[in-house]
C-alpha cells in the first residue's frame, strides 16, 4: 500500500537513509547499540489535493489522516485514509453555530470516529461526517496571539486530560525579569469540563533565568509525554527537562544535549530589544522531540553564523530581503540529532526530502510530512512513516 507522508526532519551531517534495505531494521523499537542510528522510510501515503495543507493528526489503527487545505478566508477539514481517499471535506471555522471560532491547537482524533478541536469556543468534538457531538465552553479564556498549527506540535493526551503549551496571557508583562520566575509553561486541558491547569515553571538551572532578556515564545516547549513522564526543552535552551507527570511535577532530571554549530541567543538587555524579533529567525532553537525506548530524536534549526545574523539586521530593499531570505532558506536547513538517555549523541542529519519538525508519534509509530520543493508544483502530498535503522 503506497503511502506518502509529508514530514518536517531536523538533522545534520551524518546522512539519513531512507531507502528499503533488507538488513536489520526497528520500527521505532529497541536500543541496540551500534555505531550508526539513522531513519528510514518504511510506508509512504499519497493524497491528492494542490496547495499545501497542514497535517493535524494520524490514526494508524484507523488509518485515518486529519488535514486542513488552509487559505486566508478559509479551513477546510478534510477526512482521509491511507489508500489516499478523501473521505469528507468541511468547514467549522468562524461565527456558525457549531463552529470553533479559531483553533489554538492541531486537531485531535479521539476515537475511531471523532476528533476534538480546540478553539475560541471551547472543546468541541465532531464525527467524520462533520456533525456537533459534544461542546464545552472554556472556564477561563482569554485570546492569545500564538498558536502553531504544525503537524508534531499539538496537544498530547495523558489519561483524559491533554497537555499542551501555555500560550501566554495579556496580563504578564513579559519584558520584565520577574516574569521568568513566575511564567508557567504548560496547561492541563480538560475537554470534559472545559478547564486548564497550569503547571510546570523555568527550573532554577534555566537559561531563562540567567538574569538576562529574551524575545517572546523563546521559550514555546517541545515535549513529549509517557505514561509516567512529560519531557521539555523550552525553546532555544539545548537540555531535556524530565518531569513526573503527576503532581507536584517534580524534576527529575535535566539532560544537556550537544548539538554541532547550534547558535542561540543566550539573552541580553532590554537596549537590544529592539533587535529581538529579528532573532526569532535567525537563532538556533528546538522545535520538536520524541522518545523512543531510551533514545530521543530532537529536531533543531542551527540558527545563522555571526555574518548572517548581522546581514539580516541591516537595512534592505523589499526584494533584497527576498533574495536574502532565499539564500538563508538553502544555506541553513532543519536538522534531526538522535541522543541516548544519557545525552551523548549518536548521529545528526538533515533528513531527506521530510520536514525534521513535522515529527508525529501515534500508537508507536512516528510519521513525518514531505518537505516541499519550493521550486516544484505538485497537485499532491506525501505523508511518511519512518523507523530507526540500525547499521555501520
Amino acid at each position: 500500500m503506497q503511502k506518502h507522508f509529508y514530514i518536517f526532519l531536523l538533522v545534520f551531517p551524518a546522512f539519513i537513509s531512507c531507502e528499503t534495505q533488507e538488513k536489520e531494521s526497528s520500527q521505532l523499537g529497541g536500543t541496540k547499540k551500534a555505531s550508526t542510528i539513522k531513519l528510514e522510510k518504511l510506508d509512504s501515503v499519497q493524497i491528492d489535493l494542490l496547495g499545501v495543507p497542514v497535517i493535524h493528526d494520524i490514526d494508524p489503527k484507523t488509518e485515518t489522516i486529519l488535514f486542513t487545505n488552509d487559505s486566508p478566508n478559509s479551513e477546510d477539514i478534510q477526512v482521509a485514509d491511507f489508500v489516499g481517499h478523501i473521505h469528507a471535506s468541511f468547514s467549522k471555522l468562524g461565527d456558525i453555530p457549531d463552529g470553533y471560532g479559531g483553533l489554538m491547537s492541531p486537531l485531535r482524533i479521539d476515537s475511531d470516529s471523532s476528533f476534538i478541536a480546540y478553539g475560541y469556543n471551547g472543546f468541541l468534538r465532531y464525527d467524520f461526517d462533520e456533525n456537533l457531538l459534544s461542546k464545552v465552553k472554556h472556564k477561563d479564556f482569554e485570546y492569545y496571539s500564538f498558536s502553531n498549527k504544525t503537524m508534531g506540535f499539538g496537544m498530547e493526551q495523558l489519561g483524559n486530560r491533554y497537555i499542551y503549551y501555555n500560550q501566554g496571557s495579556r496580563k504578564v508583562d513579559y519584558s520584565s525579569l520577574e516574569s521568568y520566575q513566575e511564567m508557567t509553561l504548560m496547561n492541563w486541558l480538560n475537554p470534559e469540563t472545559g478547564e486548564k491547569e497550569p503547571f510546570i515553571t523555568f527550573p532554577e538551572e534555566s537559561l531563562f533565568k540567567n538574569g538576562e532578556h529574551f524575545f517572546r515564545y523563546s521559550w514555546a516547549p517541545a515535549y513529549t509525554s509517557t505514561d509516567d513522564r512529560i519531557y521539555i526543552v523550552f525553546g532555544i535552551e539545548p537540555v531535556i527537562y524530565e518531569y513526573a507527570s503527576q503532581p507536584p511535577y517534580a524534576l527529575i532530571s535535566s539532560i544537556p544535549i550537544e548539538l554541532p554549530n547550534y547558535r542561540y541567543f543566550k539573552g541580553g538587555d532590554l537596549k537590544s530589544a529592539s533587535n529581538f524579533m529579528g532573532l526569532f529567525l535567525t537563532t538556533g532553537k528546538i522545535s520538536n522531540i520524541k522518545k523512543i525506548n531510551d533514545l530521543f530524536l530532537v529536531a533543531y534549526f542551527p540558527g545563522y553564523d555571526a555574518q548572517d545574523r548581522e546581514i539580516s539586521e541591516s537595512n534592505k530593499t523589499p526584494e533584497e530581503a527576498k533574495l536574502f531570505r532565499e539564500r538563508m532558506a538553502k544555506k541553513y536547513s532543519q536538522h534531526i540529532a538522535i541522543f541516548d538517555s544519557l545525552g551523548n549523541r549518536l548521529n545528526d542529519f538533515i533528513p531527506n526530502g521530510l520536514r525534521a519538525n513535522s515529527m508525529l508519534m501515534r500508537d508507536g509509530q512516528i510519521w513525518m510530512q514531505e518537505k516541499p520543493d519550493p521550486d516544484v508544483e505538485k497537485d499532491y502530498f506525501t505523508i511518511y512513516k519512518v523507523g530507526l535503522k540500525y547499521g555501520d
